[in-house]
């Protein structure tokens, strides 16, 4: 009798075509996402909700907003760990534009 054998590393997986697909419908990031959405941030007194004329473009404060709201509620406060999660986990991806986190790969 032979062992459970995974399926080869080689082999071409057909992955869903969005990560919406990765992400139930009733999981809390999405209403993460919803939530910062609606919010005015420049009303709510974020003072950086406009962008400078110059300088490096920044990350845009409602996905910042969304992922300190993500590391809160998973008990995640190191900004280094807020990282790694950022490189590996789908609920993340949901929330950031892909664009970020590729851009740190690359």
């Amino acid at each position: 009798m032979a062992y459970i054998s995974g399926i080869s590393r080689e082999q071409i997986v057909l992955f869903p075509e969005t990560i919406d697909d990765y992400i139930t419908e009733d999981n809390p990031v999405r209403f993460i996402d919803a939530f910062v959405n609606k919010m005015d941030l420049k009303e709510l007194g974020f003072i950086k909700a406009q962008p400078a004329r110059t300088g490096r473009l920044g990350y845009e404060p409602r996905d910042l907003l969304k992922l300190y709201i993500y590391g809160y509620k998973n008990r995640i406060t190191s900004s280094r760990r807020l990282e790694q999660e950022c490189h590996r986990n789908m609920e993340i991806s949901l929330i950031l534009k892909p664009y970020q986190i590729l851009e740190e790969i690359m």
